[in-house]
């Protein structure tokens, strides 16, 4: 199979594969000589990033019959010609060429990109079972935590401000970790976003991602999006707004969560939800501003979730109330629906439950499930794990994020 490791430009990919992975091969007795490592983002190999001389750079350094190779392309989407994209009768060159690998006994393969549309989601389809995708996340908290080597709240702050891109662990001052997000985000993300496909609006997009962090934790679509634009005089039609919101997923900027009917169990459709894959870059868009503690809170534990290999969606409850004498059909929402195989938790993200009243307002979408999964309160106190009356879990955030098992206590 050919290993397709994919994520967020920066998130540790060329580590993982250049640095972690080669040691493990020389330590298993593999020779230099028998690693075929090519970084297509480096300037150097700029020539390399046409399908046909790559493939023959590659059989030119496979100079022994029979011994065994290990092929590593780092950034895969440079050998993707824009001019490919828009031809529908053949296949992508670059499949071309890892068709040719995957056929070749003495060969193992590994590449890396971020752009899902280009590998994941097409080397899935085009190779049928022979491409193996690897999903690398920014650091989530643990990690962070256990890099950070500091008290769990000062560590938490400092996540939730900074996110959890490996390098921003090594900088010591909000000027150093600030100027390296902006810089990310300026030149690697967004001009990287722009080249691709041939973006002339550059401030419609950078706007339209501070939209989007701005409203982390709440349901729109590109209609209100399109509203929000014109209400300070600015127009991105609501296809243009389609199509980037697909460019900033495909990037693994942003990821969507669609809204599911517990009831019904069937998928409702827009509006849904954004998260950002990084705190630290939703929050230079913003320029820092925007601190909301329950949004910010909101996002951690999401990528929390997909962290742990759960689907997630955003849960609808239908409820039939009496309100004045009327009857009245109302929908309650549950922050996250996690699904793995069998498993499913709804799960509600809260500052605090203190007061009855607050507590009785998480709970009102919970005790409405009918169905026997676990229902789950997270909220930012550090106490002990406990039950309501109901049976619904409340958890401490340290606790959650902490202890991998953390849904099953």
């Amino acid at each position: 199979m050919i290993k397709v490791i994919t994520g967020l430009r920066r998130s540790g990919k060329s580590f993982l594969l250049f640095t972690l992975f080669v040691e493990h091969l020389r330590s298993q007795g593999i020779t230099d000589e028998q690693i075929i490592a090519i970084n297509l983002e480096d300037r150097d190999n700029a020539g390399l990033r046409d399908a046909d001389k790559l493939y023959q750079e590659i059989r030119s350094r496979m100079s022994v019959p029979g011994m065994k190779y290990y092929v590593l392309l780092d950034e895969l989407q440079y050998a993707i010609k824009k001019e490919d994209l828009k031809r529908n009768d053949r296949p992508l060159p670059v499949y071309d060429l890892l068709n040719s690998l995957i056929h070749m006994k003495n060969v193992d393969t590994y590449v890396t990109g971020s752009n899902s549309r280009f590998l994941s989601k097409d080397v899935m389809t085009e190779f049928r079972g022979r491409g193996w995708p690897i999903h690398v996340q920014p650091l989530v908290f643990s990690e962070f935590f256990e890099a950070h080597k500091g008290d769990f709240h000062t560590a938490l702050e400092e996540y939730l401000m900074y996110g959890g891109l490996p390098f921003t662990i090594s900088l010591k001052n909000h000027e150093d970790k600030a100027q390296y997000l902006s810089k990310v985000f300026d030149e690697v993300y967004i001009k990287d976003i722009k080249e691709r496909y041939d973006i002339r609006n550059s401030d419609g997009m950078e706007e339209l991602i501070s939209i989007i962090g701005s409203s982390v934790g709440s349901l729109t679509n590109p209609q209100r999006i399109s509203k929000t634009f014109r209400s300070v005089q600015r127009n991105l039609s609501e296809p243009t707004i389609s199509d980037y919101l697909q460019y900033l997923q495909d990037a693994f900027l942003i990821q969507k969560a669609d809204r599911y009917d517990v009831k019904g169990r069937k998928y409702i459709g827009t509006p849904s939800k954004y998260y950002f894959s990084d705190l630290g870059i939703r929050n230079v868009c913003l320029n820092f501003r925007q601190q909301e503690k329950s949004h910010l809170m909101e996002n951690a534990i999401f990528n929390e979730l997909v962290y742990r290999g759960y689907n997630i969606d955003v849960g609808v409850v239908p409820v039939n109330v009496t309100e004045n004498g009327k009857h009245l059909k109302k929908q309650y929402e549950v922050d996250f629906v996690a699904n793995s195989f069998s498993r499913r938790y709804y799960i509600q993200s809260a500052l605090n439950v203190d007061t009855a009243e607050k507590l009785a307002q998480e709970q009102r979408s919970l005790i409405n499930i009918p169905d026997g999964f676990k229902r789950v309160i997270v909220t930012e106190n550090t106490y002990t794990p406990w039950h309501t009356e109901e049976g619904t879990l409340v958890i401490g955030l340290k606790d959650f994020l902490l202890e991998n098992n953390s849904l099953e206590l």
